[in-house]
């Protein structure tokens, strides 16, 4: 390893973890690009490795201090990543049955998606379900 790529793989590691734990994102929409396009990464091998790092817990740091301060719905965090692990096989299976080019068509498809959503179709306020949030003194007290 290089200390160029030394040295991208830790700005990637840096801004990804930056942007997710200010606004939540990471994985696919920084490592996967960064990782296709500055070290020349196959799709498949950007996605593996950014599935790679989900399995650490990168961001329990960030985890806690949106605890700390009440924004954190533990119940909401089991039911979705429960349906997550399921989903994650699933889409993994279908991925590497697909081409390189297949899938790079697929990722910026869903991107450009994403995008245009949030761009122009999402006025609307937030939603705030009633136990959306779950603060963390809520919890202590539930456990005592």
């Amino acid at each position: 390893m290089t200390v160029t790529t030394l040295i991208l793989l830790l700005v990637i590691g840096l801004l990804a973890g930056f942007l997710s734990g200010l606004i939540g994102i990471g994985g696919g929409v920084i490592i996967v690009p960064a990782l296709v396009l500055f070290l020349g990464f196959s799709q498949k091998l950007a996605q593996g490795t950014s599935l790679g790092i989900l399995l650490l817990p990168v961001g329990l740091l960030a985890v806690l201090q949106y605890y700390k301060q009440g924004y954190l719905n533990v119940n909401y965090v089991v039911i979705i990543s429960t349906a997550f692990i399921v989903g994650s096989l699933l889409g993994s299976k279908l991925a590497l049955s697909l081409s390189d080019e297949k899938m790079k068509k697929i990722f910026a498809v869903v991107m450009l998606l994403i995008a245009v959503k949030m761009l122009f179709f999402d006025n609307s306020k937030p939603k705030q379900a009633k136990d959306s949030t779950v603060s963390s003194t809520n919890i202590q007290q539930s456990r005592h």
